[in-house]
C-alpha cells in the first residue's frame, strides 16, 4: 500500500479492526461449535446433570440429540480414529 492510499484509508482503520476482530470471534465460535472434543465434553456434562437431577430426562434427551447432530455434522475425526 502506498503512502497516498494509506493516508486516504486511514480513517477506515477502526472499521477494518472491528471487522478483523469479528472474523476471529466467528472463527472461534465455529470451531467451538464443531469441535468433536468440545461436543463430547458437553455430552458428558449433560449426562452428569441428568444423573444429579439438575435436568429432566426429556431435557437431557433433547440436548443429547442436538449434540449428536452437531457431532455427526462435524464429520470424521481428524488424525485417525478416536475411541
Amino acid at each position: 500500500m502506498g503512502l497516498f492510499t494509506g493516508l486516504l484509508t486511514l480513517p477506515l482503520a477502526p472499521v477494518r479492526g472491528v471487522a478483523w476482530i469479528a472474523e476471529r470471534v466467528h472463527e472461534e465460535a465455529n470451531r467451538e461449535f464443531t469441535d468433536p472434543a468440545v461436543i463430547r465434553r458437553r455430552l458428558e456434562e449433560v449426562q452428569e446433570a441428568r444423573e444429579s437431577g439438575e435436568i429432566s430426562e426429556e431435557e437431557a434427551a433433547d440436548l443429547e440429540e442436538e449434540l449428536v447432530r452437531r457431532l455427526l455434522a462435524a464429520g470424521p475425526p481428524r488424525g485417525g480414529l478416536e475411541v
